[in-house]
């Protein structure tokens, strides 16, 4: 079949302009989807642990959620925007010191031991809550788990709890691992934070560095029609010019996270046989943001930062940057969070001459050279954008009198270099939007963050009006208060930038055509693809 061209309109608008500009993947019904077949995926990196319950982010998840399941997974239609995975129903209790999850009978893990509330008691409380880089937040008062029966966990909370919060970062942050795996181990460095076992639809079969990740069907799952797919084959292809040349070749079936390049994606889409889709992303909002060091005299000036934010062109970066497949920023919450974004933050329109006057009468004054000061400059190396980002902001400071220099670095290093070491003035950060602020964006500004926290407050930023707000809402059970303490948080970090968010953005996925299910939950490049099946 052939696909209409798609237009470069802005994603993230609202889904019915999504559903409007893109191809649609073909649905089924679960019980009608063909079953057997090996589906081949393009996987642009290999992390080094992929254990979920450690490392909550999509370059673990893309693999490892077909293995690990969560409490519950986030949906189109369900109810609060969730559907139950391995819990099958939760409640909060009024006081916000309480949540009892009830849980999956008749699950058993890969191993074949049976999965009880004990699972999930001990990676709460041994993994979720010390050790995940998102869970360490949200389960911050977490101080026990009772387990009156196998199939009943209450978690118990030191302070009030907002159940707003627990909710909303159920599918991120509850990946539950086996106790008799773990127990009594170093659990962060334990052989099975790679070679995974799980409850899921698929158990960890084989890998082999630099090729491929393959996944094979879990006879046993306690869904009884899934999975479809007798395989999934992740293949490691890094250069992202290459995954759109392989799809073209029937070599690999799907390419998710914009793994095709967005300059090839007018070209690809004309191809006969192949699809693409900017549905499924709902959940997974990338945000866009320069990242500043506050331990630079300049850049702890808010001067100087309005200023940067001045010389930054939006317009330009959603344009050019991202071919319009992206939206402008007007703070750390994006449009699409209709339960939390306001639009009523200041804003720093794109005015070069106003920022050079805002430099030239706070005493930046610009030397023989065309310069005020240096910078050093470190873009995030994880896609294509935030690394033509780092390459366009220089280009801009310039215009206003700031050298700075472009160091690039491979994710290790960078990550290092930023969230350890502090050496940047400046650097350009991917961070995402999951569903609530508390659960990966009050990070980004908040004081008293742990070196090596990465993507995180590494900028030594300190605003103890924010970080009171920040408190007060993680403890506010009442929702509509909650939502309010947030909205004068995304008025505070517009005012005084300890960031700067420049766009929002969700990613593309390329599929053949025989690829079914593709794209049918907010979070669906990193679910669990029970219900994915391959037409013959």
């Amino acid at each position: 079949m052939t696909v209409p061209s798609i237009s470069r309109r802005t994603l993230m608008k609202s889904t019915a302009l999504l559903l409007a500009s893109t191809a649609l993947a073909r649905q089924v019904l679960a019980q009608d989807a063909p079953k057997g077949g090996r589906l081949i995926v393009a996987a642009d990196s290999e992390p080094k642990n992929l254990n979920p319950a450690i490392v909550a982010s999509n370059g673990v998840f893309f693999i490892a959620s077909k293995v690990i399941e969560p409490l519950a997974e986030a949906s189109f239609e369900g109810k609060d925007g969730l559907v139950p995975r391995l819990a099958t129903s939760w409640e909060g209790s009024a006081d916000g010191l309480s949540v009892t999850f009830k849980l999956r009978d008749g699950v058993t893990w890969h191993d074949g031991k049976p999965f009880t509330s004990v699972d999930v008691a001990f990676s709460a409380l041994h993994i979720w809550k010390p050790l995940q880089n998102l869970g360490r937040l949200v389960f911050a008062n977490l101080e026990a788990v009772d387990t009156p029966d196998d199939y009943t966990a209450v978690f118990r909370f030191s302070k009030p709890t907002p159940f707003q919060l627990i909710r909303n970062a159920l599918p991120v942050v509850t990946s539950v691992v086996a106790k008799h795996i773990f127990d009594g181990s170093d659990i962060a460095t334990n052989p099975a934070n790679n070679t995974l076992i799980g409850t899921g639809p698929f158990t960890f079969a084989e890998y082999k560095p630099g090729e491929y990740y393959r996944l094979a069907r879990n006879e046993t799952y306690w869904d009884k029609e899934q999975p479809k797919l007798d395989e999934i084959v992740f293949r490691v292809l890094p250069d992202r010019a290459s995954a759109g040349a392989a799809l073209e070749a029937d070599e690999i079936q799907l390419a998710a996270f914009s793994a095709v390049p967005l300059a090839d994606l007018d070209r690809i889409s004309k191809v006969d046989g192949i699809k693409v889709i900017s549905k499924g992303y709902e959940a997974l909002t990338y945000q866009l943001v320069v990242e500043i060091n506050h331990r630079r005299k300049e850049l702890s000036d808010l001067r100087v930062r309005q200023a940067i934010a001045q010389a930054i062109d939006k317009k330009f970066v959603v344009n050019t940057i991202f071919l319009g497949y992206a939206t402008a920023s007007t703070g750390p919450v994006p449009k699409n969070s209709q339960e939390f974004y306001t639009s009523d933050v200041a804003a720093y329109d794109f005015n070069p001459a106003a920022a050079n006057d805002i430099l030239d009468k706070a005493g930046y004054i610009k030397g023989p050279d065309g310069n005020r000061f240096k910078l050093k400059l470190r873009p995030a190396p994880y896609f294509n954008e935030t690394r033509q980002f780092g390459d366009y902001l220089r280009q801009a400071l310039a215009v206003i009198g700031i050298d700075a220099e472009i160091v690039n670095a491979d994710a290790a290093a960078h990550q290092k270099a930023v969230y350890t070491d502090h050496d940047f003035d400046l650097a350009v950060g991917p961070p995402v939007f999951r569903g609530d602020p508390a659960i990966s964006t009050t990070i980004l500004v908040r004081s008293g963050t742990p070196d090596g926290v990465p993507f995180s407050n590494q900028g030594g930023y300190v605003n103890p009006e924010l970080d009171k707000i920040i408190l007060q809402a993680s403890e506010t059970v009442d929702t509509t208060a909650r939502t309010d303490l947030y909205r004068k948080f995304q008025q505070l970090v517009v005012a005084d930038l300890p960031l700067i968010n420049v766009a929002e953005w969700g990613f593309i996925t390329v599929a053949r055509d025989t690829v079914l299910n593709v794209s049918n939950n907010p979070r669906w490049a990193v679910s669990n693809w029970g219900d994915t099946a391959l037409q013959s």
